[in-house]
């Protein structure tokens, strides 16, 4: 391995729907706007590590109601209520047009980078609710990787650290609110490149947090990169000069 490069995702960017799909979304537009439409804040998330890792970013603005590109194919939330029954012509059109060209740029990028003798550090960007089926998550940040690839715990392990040390208050959480090994892109990633070459790391970020707004979202953004740096540095000290995380 001759160093480390960083490729920054995010899955469920944003609700938008394409004009040539529309027509299935009758009923459904209130539903677009709630999380089940997108992940409020993940895209600004992931543009911020891009930016602060000069890290390749590849996003999507396409609702997951449409096509849920953190899921394979055959899964059975991979299409939501809207476009379960569409015509399987349909439903080949949208995997065809908007589901495979992103997972194929994606693991071309972790392949050619792999190719060159680089290890890649994948961070998945999401966000998830403050609560889900009258359970509050009680946590700000989940870290999710595989338990069973040393280099991703080894990473989230560190990252936690650096982040308890840094910004105490916040609640951080490995493989919470979700299973870190369960189906999605990184799951799909780890099939095919070892674990020497390829980290895949989900972040998920409390919505509660982005939503409200204020100085807490910006310093969370600041925090959680800031962190993830030092986390990937090695030798370099936890505890430095870094602005607090505001409450």
């Amino acid at each position: 391995m001759t160093g480390t490069v960083f490729l920054i995702t995010c899955e469920h960017g944003g609700n938008r729907i394409p004009s040539s799909f529309r027509w299935l979304f009758e009923g459904y537009q209130a539903l677009l706007k709630t999380h089940r439409g997108y992940d409020p804040g993940a895209l600004a998330m992931a543009k911020a590590l891009a930016r602060a890792f000069q890290a390749p970013l590849v996003t999507s603005t396409i609702s997951r109601l449409l096509v849920d590109l953190n899921r394979s194919i055959g899964h059975p939330q991979l299409f939501s209520a809207a476009t379960r029954r569409a015509p399987a012509t349909l439903r080949e059109k949208i995997i065809a047009e908007h589901y495979l060209p992103y997972r194929t740029h994606i693991e071309s990028l972790v392949r050619q980078a792999c190719a060159a003798g680089r290890r890649v550090v994948h961070v998945s960007s999401h966000s998830f609710t403050p609560e889900l089926d009258g359970n509050l998550r009680r946590a700000d940040v989940g870290l999710l990787y595989d338990p069973g690839r040393d280099s991703e715990a080894q990473l989230c392990a560190r990252w936690k650290t650096v982040l308890a040390a840094r910004a105490p208050e916040l609640r951080v959480r490995r493989n919470y609110p979700y299973a870190g090994k369960g189906d999605g892109l990184t799951a799909y990633l780890r099939q095919r490149f070892p674990n020497e070459s390829y980290v895949g790391i989900e972040l998920e970020v409390n919505q509660a947090i982005p939503l409200t707004g204020g100085s807490r979202w910006p310093a969370l953004r600041g925090v959680l990169t800031d962190s993830l740096r030092i986390a990937c540095t090695p030798g370099r000290a936890v505890l430095g000069a870094c602005g607090p995380f505001v409450q």
